[in-house]
């Protein structure tokens, strides 16, 4: 499943170069569709099947959402507009929303803690397969379809980059069959916790939904009686945000003029459309936390009352945006730089990504639980702050590397490095909560991660490279800025990340949490 997401959402970036010569469209566009369209609605629904994943049946969850991402994904190959490629990639966005919080609740209820390093290296090991993947699978596919066709009509009519994306799609069906017919773990029984029985799942992760909507939360608010103080905080805190969105897109097109976009018949600025999708991000995680509150307060509790967790959620987010902003425009690099072929690229970056990027969970994983046994969870902090802390000065070797050769040799390096973090950092984060909050605190990463990450790491290089007149390799080693700002909020976890979860049952049971 981690290997087809990834496969499903990475496999614009290889055919980047095409769909921008067909729809006449800029970096800053392709970052929008790369990055901004998806995050929303990933980001958003992510909080509701989050909500659900913690109370239903997590294999038939998966199921339905991978058919979904499949369809919207083959969707993609039929567009000969802007328009269709972002329904295509919300689409995706809103079925890969439940992978992450369904697929983390399994692993851990699967495996016991001291095994749980190891588990997660295997789903970042997946990841950075179907990363690599995309770049192969798309690459040859366009190549080919183009080559096969080449002075005659291909069928359907179609590009070779709108058959990648159909081809994409297919995996998808035999997996949501498999997943329909897996064997449901006991919630929390590897943690000594086992969870009481959900009895209304989908009312409840409905009410997720319409809490975290504009207008939605008001009503929620003001029918669960949260009292005049938080239905006026709620406004105030969507004006706030919407002042910093309006002052930034501003920035933002001073920094790099775009022209505008025309989608759906209508005339839109692309800056105002990025930060208006981050504003509404943003105003959901207020939304979702203070519906939270009302209703269910052990969770509201565990999250809000663990600086840990929230380094986590901020340390992963920023390293998103980092990792996405370099993946997102890697292959572009390669192909604007040294005149290099799709297909060239797609097989060469494409395995060394797969294969190279495989190793560092496969390595950080067991390394984390064998530092963990000795040092708790500051052992698995102190892999991620050595990985973080040497990563920007690799990347500025790799990005002014003299030649492919080159490049290829110091990127394999950086792609160990770029997600070694992984694993123990996911570790420390789902050990702060409650097995059965593991759902609702895995959406409210992918909401953070997203808006961060996804949402402004392609962007930020699109609008950069831009800026300096097609500049890749600058545009990406720029995003690396936020690399110091990661290495000192790690230190402060290193410190508080035993502490913090140990505590997190107590402040459950004062918020009300059955014993």
């Amino acid at each position: 499943m981690q290997c087809l997401s990834m496969l499903d959402r990475n496999i614009l970036a290889i055919l980047n170069p095409r769909i921008k010569a067909d729809l006449h469209i800029g970096d800053a566009e392709m970052g929008l569709l790369y990055g901004t369209v998806f995050a929303l609605f990933y980001a958003v629904f992510s909080l509701p099947l989050g909500r659900l994943a913690d109370g239903w049946r997590r294999g038939w969850l998966l199921a339905i959402c991978i058919a979904l991402w499949s369809l919207a994904t083959a969707l993609a190959g039929f567009a000969s507009g802007f328009a269709l490629l972002a329904v295509s990639r919300l689409g995706v966005g809103i079925g890969e929303a439940a992978g992450q919080p369904a697929g983390t609740s399994l692993v851990f209820d699967y495996f016991p803690k001291h095994r749980r390093g190891l588990a997660l290296a295997v789903m970042a090991a997946l990841l950075a397969a179907g990363l690599g993947l995309s770049s192969v699978l798309g690459g040859m596919a366009a190549d080919g379809w183009d080559h096969a066709f080449a002075g005659h009509a291909a069928p359907l009519g179609l590009k070779g980059w709108q058959f990648a994306f159909v081809l994409a799609a297919l995996p998808g069906v035999p997996l949501a069959l498999l997943l329909l017919l897996m064997r449901e773990p006991v919630r929390g029984l590897s943690d000594g916790i086992v969870s009481r029985v959900d009895p209304a799942p989908f009312r409840a992760s409905l009410d997720v939904l319409i809490a975290v909507l504009p207008l939605g939360v008001w009503w929620t608010l003001a029918r669960r009686g949260a009292g005049r103080g938080a239905i006026v905080r709620n406004p105030l805190a969507l004006i706030a945000i919407v002042v910093a969105m309006v002052g930034i897109a501003h920035l933002c097109a001073w920094l790099s003029p775009r022209p505008p976009l025309h989608l759906l018949g209508l005339t839109i600025d692309p800056h105002a459309l990025q930060w208006t999708i981050v504003g509404i991000g943003g105003y959901v995680v207020v939304n979702f936390l203070q519906s939270l509150r009302l209703a269910d307060a052990p969770t509201h509790a565990v999250i809000m009352g663990s600086p840990a967790l929230w380094l986590c959620l901020i340390v992963g987010s920023l390293q998103t945006t980092i990792n996405y902003g370099v993946m997102g425009f890697t292959p572009a690099f390669l192909m604007k730089t040294w005149h290099l072929s799709a297909g060239d690229v797609g097989v060469k970056f494409g395995l060394l990504s797969a294969v190279i990027g495989m190793i560092g969970p496969m390595l950080s994983g067991p390394l984390s639980d064998f530092f963990a046994a000795r040092a708790g969870a500051g052992g698995r902090v102190g892999l991620v702050v050595l990985a973080l802390g040497l990563s920007p000065f690799v990347a500025m070797a790799v990005y002014t590397a003299p030649d492919p050769t080159a490049f290829y040799l110091r990127f394999t390096l950086y792609s160990v490095i770029l997600t070694m973090w992984l694993p123990p950092l996911y570790a420390v984060l789902y050990e702060q909560v409650l097995p059965r909050m593991r759902g609702q605190t895995a959406a409210l990463y992918i909401l953070l991660m997203t808006i961060l990450g996804l949402g402004i790491g392609p962007y930020w290089v699109g609008m950069v490279a831009d800026r300096l007149h097609g500049n890749l390799g600058l545009a990406i080693l720029s995003v690396n800025a936020l690399a110091p700002v990661i290495v000192v909020l790690l230190l402060v976890l290193w410190r508080r990340a035993e502490r913090d979860a140990a505590a997190a049952l107590g402040r459950a049971q004062a918020a009300g949490e059955p014993v």
